[in-house]
């Protein structure tokens, strides 16, 4: 009897021993990748070209309101110079000119500000889809699980050991 208990027990003993092995060896480790994926974008020539396109037109919008808005300034110390002498009719007129005139320019800087975002927006958008892509190759070419982007420090911790810093090898696809 405490023999074939002793069997039973020997017996399920090899069991764990077995379970455990066969486990451990479907388990894989997963890996992950990190990287910081604004400063692998602003790295880029593109992102460069971008940059300066965007800048010559918000010099061109901003000349345009520089422009109105100086009219909108003459125009008002004309009124004010002219506003005593002015008949009530001509000066109505020249409030609701002035009134237009200010809601033209609210509404241009408004539209100008859209027409920026969309812009850049529109000249960004293959430049992070190749992004996206050359870090998916890295993540399947280095067999990781995933990559955590560490922007706005949303990982203000990650150990170097237990990560791979995809960067470099992510900014060598681009650039190809």
């Amino acid at each position: 009897m405490i023999m074939q208990m002793m069997k039973r027990f020997l017996l399920v003993i090899f069991a764990c021993i077995a379970l455990t092995a066969q486990a451990q060896d479907s388990v894989q480790v997963l890996r992950f990748g990190f990287l910081s994926y604004e400063s692998v974008l602003k790295s880029t020539p593109e992102y460069g070209k971008v940059q300066m396109h965007m800048d010559s037109l918000r010099s061109a919008f901003q000349a345009e309101m520089q422009r109105v808005e100086e009219e909108f300034n003459r125009k008002y110390e004309d009124f004010l110079e002219g506003q005593k002498d002015f008949p009530r009719t001509i000066l109505l007129k020249r409030q609701t000119e002035l009134q237009e005139m200010l809601q033209k320019n609210i509404q241009f800087k408004q539209e100008s500000l859209n027409e920026l975002k969309q812009t850049e927006e529109l000249l960004i958008a293959p430049l992070r889809t190749r992004l996206s892509e050359a870090i998916a190759t890295v993540a399947r070419e280095q067999r990781l699980a995933l990559v955590i982007n560490t922007d706005a420090n949303a990982c203000p911790f990650i150990e170097p050991t237990m990560g791979v810093n995809v960067t470099e090898a992510v900014m060598q696809i681009i650039e190809r």
